[in-house]
């Protein structure tokens, strides 16, 4: 099973942007790397709004491959359709969290990163999902050696 953090310290700040001069709201980026597949780095844009009960649930999320991924790391992801939920972090007092799962993909072989606010907003549950494929990694399997 995947690690789930509380959410990312203010050492995992990377930017933090101002959305103007009479708001309480600012635009943070934070990296998270994947506790199962370190190769793997995300980097997570959020609202925070210091002075609401609740933040936005409007989110990015953006993830590469920063170093080595080996199938022995591939092995340790959960396999199902729904994979596994890597980070979490709470977005207001009211039960609302933004949520980190990771997906494999192994007819395509790529690890898929699913970010989502577990409240819907608007009439609508906001995601972001970016991609990372193994290609040219020691985990990349040929689509046949995949299947089997």
């Amino acid at each position: 099973m995947g690690l789930v953090l509380a959410g990312c310290s203010d050492k995992d700040e990377v930017g933090d942007v101002s959305l103007g001069l009479f708001t309480t709201k600012d635009i943070k980026i934070q990296i998270f790397n994947d506790p199962e597949v370190p190769g793997v780095t995300c980097h997570i844009s959020h609202v925070k709004a210091d002075l609401d009960f609740s933040d936005p649930s409007d989110m990015g999320i953006s993830c590469r491959q920063t170093g080595e991924i080996t199938e022995e790391m591939i092995e340790q992801v959960d396999k199902s359709k729904s994979g596994e939920v890597i980070f979490t972090a709470s977005k207001s007092i009211l039960f609302k969290s933004m949520k980190i799962r990771r997906i494999f993909d192994s007819e395509n072989q790529t690890l898929m990163y699913l970010s989502y606010s577990t409240k819907e907003t608007q009439g609508s549950h906001k995601h972001s999902l970016s991609t990372v494929p193994l290609w040219g990694t020691k985990a990349w399997q040929s689509p046949e050696t995949a299947k089997q």
